[in-house]
């Protein structure tokens, strides 16, 4: 699933991780443990290990500028783990995670519409209608 230099350097995009999860999974035989259920269960697992680096820190301001470096790989490793799994499961379901994305962000546009206030700045809630 690592590869080269080569590898990093280029442009990754969903249907790049797709086929490297596909081929990984195969190369291992894994495509029959595969299965939507089993893909989420371990999805959700990862999500827990993610939720785990913020558990106590408090609230976190952009960039992360007073985390160490070492704590900055470890956050994009267990994203990366989230996205992998995500991408998979997508993959086995038949769906094309990149059209769905753009799908909802059409959705959310019309269901949020930027002409609309939706969220009190004051106090950082989301305003109801």
């Amino acid at each position: 699933m690592t590869g080269g230099v080569e590898e990093r350097d280029q442009s990754v995009s969903l249907d790049l991780l797709k086929q490297k999860m596909a081929n990984f999974a195969k190369e291992r035989d894994w495509d029959q443990f595969h299965s939507p259920r089993n893909l989420l269960l371990a999805l959700v697992g990862e999500v827990g290990e993610l939720s785990e680096i913020f558990q106590w820190k408090g609230e976190v301001p952009k960039g992360l500028p007073d985390w160490k470096e070492e704590e900055k790989v470890h956050l994009g490793e267990e994203l990366s783990d989230v996205l992998l799994y995500l991408v998979r499961l997508s993959d086995i379901c038949g769906i094309d995670l990149g059209k769905a994305a753009l799908r909802k962000v059409e959705l959310n546009a019309i269901k949020y519409p930027a002409s609309k206030k939706n969220f009190n700045t004051s106090n950082g809630t989301a305003l109801t209608g």
